[in-house]
């Protein structure tokens, strides 16, 4: 966390010999006391090519300083994933289901979310997150949007998931409309669930998604391409899905990150 980088630049001080290493998950820009500490790092773990940039443009970390490890994600668990209870949920056993994890948030865009959701009549949509505001504003415009939208059918909000890896695996497609992304840990998951993926060409996505091979990347802000590649996918015979595993697999998993992340402590920290 950004909030730590004080106390592990102070503890560096205090001991010559002692190694800063922080990781940067996020693309937004340091603030003044951050950016004076970080640049005391050993090294900087940045979670994507798009995190290094932007700590390159900050003019506060030399290249040898930044590490490029894209995040990983626990493939394994869509292997041991048991079937999700669609019943339960509320929700027909044999439709077709499009689904969106995250939190409640603007920056997220699941208005475009649930717009594109109108034009897609022949699927159930279901979006799993929870709202951080404490008077709840965000779930209830979105909950406002899906009446208006005559959605009240066939979307549904799901609130927080023990198990998503469940509902990644149940789902046939799995849309990210969020305006800034700067990994997309979650569109890692659903291609590791073999899950098809639409999503929003943030720098982040871009790193995760081949075009047209693993995933579909469709402008910020477009409903109409969002609703139109969820439906290309719905229809896909499920060749999508399994390239977007097989990538995943090779590229997202833990045991790769946490190699490369070692090989940082035991050659560049010696």
């Amino acid at each position: 966390m950004a909030r730590d980088y004080s106390l592990a630049a102070y503890a560096t001080r205090r001991n010559r010999e002692t190694k800063f290493v922080a990781t940067r998950h996020v693309l937004f820009q340091l603030n003044r006391l951050h950016r004076h500490t970080l640049a005391r790092a050993t090294k900087v773990i940045a979670v994507s090519a798009a995190v290094a940039r932007e700590l390159r443009s900050q003019r506060i970390l030399s290249d040898k300083q930044i590490a490029v490890i894209p995040n990983g994600v626990d493939v394994d668990r869509f292997k041991r994933a048991s079937e999700l209870d669609r019943v339960r949920l509320g929700l027909p056993e044999d439709c077709l289901l499009v689904g969106s994890i995250g939190e409640l948030r603007t920056l997220k865009r699941h208005d475009d979310f649930i717009r594109a959701a109108a034009l897609v009549p022949q699927a159930h949509f279901v979006l799993a997150g929870v709202d951080p505001t404490p008077s709840g504003e965000v779930r209830a415009s979105l909950e406002k949007l899906v009446v208006e939208l005559g959605l009240t059918d066939r979307f549904h909000f799901l609130g927080w998931l023990d198990h998503a890896e469940r509902l990644l695996c149940a789902l046939d497609v799995f849309v990210s409309a969020s305006e800034t992304e700067s990994f997309g840990l979650v569109i890692a998951e659903a291609m590791a669930a073999g899950t098809a993926v639409v999503a929003t060409e943030t720098e982040g996505a871009k790193e995760v998604i081949e075009d047209q091979k693993t995933g579909i990347l469709v402008p910020i802000g477009d409903v109409n391409r969002i609703a139109e590649a969820v439906t290309a996918l719905l229809a896909d015979n499920g060749e999508i899905g399994a390239r977007a595993k097989e990538s995943a697999n090779a590229k997202f998993s833990l045991k790769r990150m946490v190699d490369e992340i070692e090989k940082i402590y035991t050659a560049d920290l010696r």
